[in-house]
């Protein structure tokens, strides 16, 4: 069901910016990726299903929490990327702006994308606790460890994120290198 889930995400995805870019159907585009969180939904109940039907926790039911989670931290976010570039490829928009690269400005871009991955080890965490709680006096093992594995996946990102804020990346070269403090779009690299 997690896979079915996961590539059923991709599968939307890509028929909503497909229908939205290539056949000009906004509307139905719009209709498809808010089918995204339905998916979510579903990978809930089912878990939920299987852990009440006796099945034994397993990797599995730890993997679906933390999809979850992923789904709810960085879907709006993967999903608005991946419009920007169909818009750029297929409608002839100009090229979504890239992150900064450099000083601050970059720390900031870091430190909130390590904000949406704390929220998301939170929300697997706290979907395998309920789980913990739901299955009781099981052997719950397999869910306590995809707790620390989220934790974990949030520590290593927040030391990453602390360190281009610690040791700002600065541009190679002098004069010509793009500004250390300030997002530059696209329009102004290309004029």
């Amino acid at each position: 069901m997690i896979v079915a889930c996961e590539v059923g995400f991709w599968v939307l995805l890509a028929l909503g910016l497909a229908v939205r870019y290539l056949l000009k159907w906004r509307r139905t585009s719009v209709v498809l990726l808010l089918c995204e969180p339905l998916l979510e939904l579903v990978l809930f109940v089912a878990t939920a299903v299987d852990l009440k039907n006796g099945a034994e926790p397993g990797w599995e039911h730890g993997l679906a929490a933390l999809y979850i989670g992923y789904t709810v931290a960085y879907g709006h976010y993967t999903i608005r990327w991946l419009d920007g570039h169909a818009a750029h490829r297929l409608a002839g928009a100009p090229r979504p702006p890239r992150p900064p690269r450099y000083g601050m400005a970059r720390a900031r871009h870091e430190g909130g994308l390590w904000l949406r991955t704390l929220l998301g080890a939170a929300v697997a965490c706290a979907l395998l606790q309920g789980a913990v709680w739901y299955v009781g006096d099981g052997d719950t093992s397999s869910l306590r460890s995809f707790q620390w594995v989220a934790l974990r996946a949030a520590g290593i990102h927040g030391l990453v994120a602390l360190a281009y804020l610690i040791w700002p990346k600065q541009p190679k070269g002098g004069a010509g290198s793009e500004p250390a403090d300030r997002f530059v779009t696209s329009k102004e690299r290309a004029g």
